[in-house]
C-alpha cells in the first residue's frame, strides 16, 4: 500500500471514538480476504493451449519476430509477428499469476506468484515447460484493485496453499487503545504489480517494455519486487539465485539495464546501480523528483523518465524529465517537460516514443528542444508500453497492440492493430 493510503488509514483508526483512552467500540470495516488454491494444484496448473482472444492488457516482449503478451495474473499469448502488417495469435500459455517475463537463448522466463518457471520456445507456437523454482519471491501476491487492506500474515501462511486472489468482506471488531487485534493489513494496486522501453544486451537476448521488474545483462537475470533485487545465473539448463539479494528501496518498480548499468525506476525518482560485477551490484546515485509513477530508458548517456499522477501514483503531477547520466555518480537533470499522463516509453536512434493520451513520437536528438520537435501525435488509444525494433514499434494499448513502421520518422505509418478486449 502507498504510504498516502496507509496514513489516510492510520488517521481514521485515531480519530474513531473508540481510540479515546479507556474506550471500546465496535467498529465495522471492509478488508481483502485471500482466496487460496492448494498448491499441488497451482503448480500442475501449466498448460499450453490453442490461442484464446487477448482479453486485457499487460507486459509485452519481444524475440526473433515473435511478441509475447502477458495476460494478467493468467499466462501469456504468444503472437507470430514475422508480418507486423498482419500479426497472428498462436498459442497461449497458462501461467497462473504471471506479470512479468523476459527471454534469452529460445528460454522464456516468467514469474507465476511466488515462483520462477522457464519455457523451451524453440517453437514459439509449441513451448515446453522446462522447469520451476520455487518460492525465489516469497512475499508475491495478487494485486489488490481497491483501496482496503488485508490480512497479511493469512495470506502469507503456506499451510492455507498460495493465495491466487482477493474477495471483500466486511468485518466488525472491539477496537480500544488497548487492543492491538486490528490490522489494516496492506495491499497495492494492479498498477503497479502489473506495471512494462526495450532492452537489449544482444542478438539472443529479447527485448522488454519500459515498466518490466525484469531485466537481463550478460548472463544474468534480474527481478525486482519489494524493493528486493533478484540475481539469477542463466548459463546453466537451471537458473540459479546467485549473489546476495540487494535492498533496492523507494519502492522501484522497473528495470532498465544500460552499459554496466541497472536504472530503476521509483515512485520517488531514478536509482543507478553498477553491475559491472554482474553478482555484486553497485549503488552509484539517484535523482529524486515529485511522487509519481515512473519507467526510465536511456540512450546515448541521456535518461529519459515519465512522471505519471492517478489514484496509486501519488501527486497531480505529469511530466517527462531528461537526465544526462555520462557520469552515473553525478547525473544531472536537464529539463522537464509537461505531459498529459504518461506511461511506458522507448527511443531508437535518437527518436523517443511516449505513451501519453495515445503514442507521441519526438526527435529527442536536443533534448532541449523535444516538444517543438514533436513528429506525431496518435490519439484514439491509451498507449501502456512500447517496443521499438528494426524501424517497427509495437505498442500494447488498451483496445490493441498496435504497430507502426517509421522507416521515415516524417511519415510514421499504422500498419496493423490486434484487437485486445473481451
Amino acid at each position: 500500500m502507498k504510504k498516502s493510503h496507509f496514513l489516510f488509514f492510520a488517521l481514521g483508526v485515531l480519530m474513531l471514538p473508540a481510540c479515546n483512552h479507556g474506550t471500546e467500540e465496535y467498529v465495522t470495516y471492509m478488508t481483502n480476504e485471500p482466496v487460496f488454491m492448494s498448491v499441488s494444484e497451482f503448480r500442475s496448473s501449466v498448460d499450453v493451449e490453442e490461442p484464446k482472444p487477448i482479453e486485457e492488457q499487460g507486459k509485452i516482449a519481444f524475440y526473433s519476430d515473435y511478441l509475447y503478451i502477458s495476460q494478467p495474473g493468467k499466462g501469456i499469448h504468444v503472437i507470430d509477428n514475422r508480418m507486423p502488417s498482419n500479426p497472428r495469435n498462436i498459442a497461449f500459455i497458462e501461467l497462473l499469476g504471471n506479470a512479468d517475463m523476459h527471454i534469452k537463448g529460445n528460454m522464456l522466463y516468467a514469474d507465476s506468484f511466488i515462483d520462477l518457471v522457464w519455457f523451451d520456445i524453440s517453437d514459439p507456437a509449441a513451448p515446453v515447460l522446462k522447469g520451476r523454482k520455487e518460492e525465489v519471491f516469497p512475499e508475491a501476491l495478487p494485486p489488490i484493485e481497491n483501496h482496503y487492506g488485508c490480512d497479511y500474515a493469512q495470506a502469507m501462511d503456506r499451510k492455507n496453499g498460495i493465495v491466487v486472489g482477493w474477495k471483500v468482506v466486511e468485518k466488525k471488531e472491539l477496537v480500544s487503545n488497548y487492543n492491538s487485534r486490528w490490522h489494516w493489513g496492506w495491499g497495492w494496486s494492479k498498477e503497479l504489480m502489473y506495471t512494462d522501453a526495450a532492452s537489449s544486451t544482444g542478438n539472443s537476448t529479447g527485448m522488454v517494455g519500459s515498466m518490466s521488474r525484469f531485466a537481463i545483462y550478460k548472463d544474468y537475470l534480474y527481478t525486482i519486487l519489494h524493493n528486493q533485487l533478484g540475481i539469477f545465473d542463466l548459463t546453466g539448463e537451471t537458473p540459479e539465485k546467485v549473489g546476495k539479494e540487494v535492498y533496492v528501496g523507494d519502492n522501484a518498480e522497473t528495470i532498465f539495464p544500460y552499459k554496466d548499468y541497472l536504472f530503476f525506476g521509483t515512485p520517488t525518482g531514478m536509482i543507478v546501480y553498477s553491475v559491472e560485477n554482474p553478482t555484486e551490484p553497485v549503488y552509484m546515485s539517484r535523482v529524486i523528483h515529485i511522487l509519481g509513477c515512473d519507467p526510465v530508458v536511456v540512450e546515448d548517456d541521456i535518461a529519459y523518465v515519465t512522471v505519471r499522477s492517478g489514484d496509486f501514483c501519488g501527486q497531480d503531477v505529469d511530466m517527462l524529465m531528461v537526465i544526462d547520466v555520462k557520469d552515473v555518480k553525478h547525473p544531472k537533470p536537464i529539463v522537464d517537460y509537461a505531459m498529459y499522463n504518461p506511461k511506458g516509453l522507448g527511443i531508437d536512434n535518437g527518436t523517443l516514443f511516449v505513451c501519453d493520451k495515445g503514442l507521441r513520437v519526438f526527435d529527442a536528438k536536443d533534448p532541449l528542444t523535444l516538444l517543438a520537435n514533436e513528429l506525431a501525435h496518435f490519439k484514439e488509444m491509451d498507449g501502456l508500453d512500447v517496443i521499438p525494433y528494426n524501424n517497427v514499434l509495437m505498442m500494447i494499448a488498451d483496445d490493441g497492440i498496435y504497430q507502426y513502421d517509421y522507416t521515415d520518422v516524417t511519415k510514421i505509418k499504422l500498419l496493423s492493430v490486434l484487437p485486445i478486449g473481451k
